[in-house]
């Protein structure tokens, strides 16, 4: 008799885990989606809008401004040293400012490491990357970032997230994850 108890015990424990991951998996709305479903949420809402006025320190210490490349087509890009997808765009990122600085262009980089200038400063003057077979260290501006600056942006869902901004300081593109170098190279052909 006590065989059948637990056995009829096994069962119903293995029926609850199925019929709860089953409803778990049917009920289960995907983050985009639930952040798409938020009122307040608009990808695209910044789009046109004058970029904020930010201020940071660059890595000399030295105070700086988003307003310092009012002019130029500024391409922001919030990254991390720690981040994989960061460390696959840096390459697009560095023949781009090769590419288009002599015509009014440049990358900004916005380090949002929780450690600062100890962790960004030796990253950015010692770590190389393979660009068109050279081996090369990031060639455009890094500037500290913190949540603050992040949040002036709209907030931010992820690493790296980028920001183009034209001549004229108008919000014109909005990347959330690593870019499209094709896309992006475009969009800042478009600009200048």
């Amino acid at each position: 008799m006590k065989m059948k108890n637990v056995g009829v015990i096994v069962l119903t424990v293995l029926a609850l885990i199925g019929l709860t991951y089953y409803a778990d998996k049917k009920t289960r709305v995907s983050s985009n989606v639930a952040i798409a479903a938020r009122k307040d949420y608009s990808p695209d809402k910044s789009i046109g809008t004058p970029a904020p006025e930010v201020h940071f320190k660059n890595l000399e210490g030295k105070d700086t401004s988003l307003g310092d490349y009012h002019g130029k087509v500024v391409l922001v890009n919030f990254w991390a040293t720690w981040c994989d997808p960061c460390r696959e765009e840096i390459p697009w990122l560095i023949d781009m400012q090769q590419k288009y600085a002599g015509k009014g262009f440049t990358v900004l980089g916005i380090a949002m490491d929780e450690e600062g200038k100890k962790v960004v400063q030796p990253y950015v003057s010692t770590e190389h990357f393979d660009v068109n077979s050279q081996k090369l260290t990031m060639n455009y501006p890094i500037v500290i970032g913190n949540d603050d600056i992040a949040e002036k942006f709209g907030g931010l869902l992820g690493y790296p997230t980028s920001v183009l901004i034209s001549r004229d300081g108008k919000q014109v593109k909005r990347i959330t994850g690593i870019i499209s170098e094709g896309e992006v190279s475009h969009a800042i052909e478009s600009l200048l």
